[in-house]
């Protein structure tokens, strides 16, 4: 083999594994904290609690999208409601280029209980994670104004794009609660016991 060609294919076996190498990079930042009962526990205790399977129809969520400028991956909905009616929310947002599973619980009065990152795909901007960050959501409720990263939210440098994103669910999942959520009743959706 010429050294030109020796070469060439020294370059093409480089190129082929640094591509593999980069591609398979992203699985390895992958980082599960909870699992979904875990977060259920963490956010409600021991709290009962029936998955309600809730399906939201076009103008539901052409009104919530209209509330918030954010619209729903899935028209079904990952929630269970608690013995004192409050709701455990299940939802993947979008980071900068991953999805991060996060759970919500919105107590009977509409309030914010606290918000819990599941599983975080990105290879940075794992800070979301910080329960001080979190934190910033407890108590918050649906209003006429939205949260907005850098005054009701910090935003944490180098998360930015998963800062707005947990936020714009948070506003998302309140609007559907005072939309939908709230005035749900066990007659109006078929319930199963989890």
């Amino acid at each position: 083999m010429s050294g030109v060609r020796q070469a060439w294919c020294r370059v093409c076996l480089g190129v082929v594994l640094a591509n593999t190498v980069l591609t398979t990079n992203d699985c390895v930042f992958a980082t599960t904290y909870l699992s979904l009962d875990e977060a259920k526990k963490v956010l409600w205790n021991e709290t009962a609690m029936r998955q309600i399977p809730v399906v939201l129809n076009k103008d539901q969520i052409k009104q919530i999208r209209k509330e918030t400028g954010v619209k729903f991956r899935n028209p079904s909905l990952f929630v269970w409601k608690t013995a004192s009616k409050g709701w455990f929310i299940f939802d993947k947002v979008v980071g900068k280029h991953e999805d991060i599973d996060i759970a919500i619980s919105i107590d009977n009065t509409g309030h914010v209980r606290g918000v819990e990152v599941l599983e975080y795909r990105e290879t940075y901007g794992h800070e979301v994670r910080n329960p001080r960050w979190l934190a910033q959501f407890f108590g918050k409720k649906h209003s006429s104004q939205l949260l907005k990263l850098d005054h009701d939210i910090q935003n944490i440098s180098g998360a930015t794009l998963s800062s707005r994103h947990i936020t714009d669910s948070v506003n998302k999942w309140m609007v559907t609660w005072a939309l939908v959520l709230k005035n749900l009743t066990e007659e109006s959706s078929a319930t199963k016991q989890v």
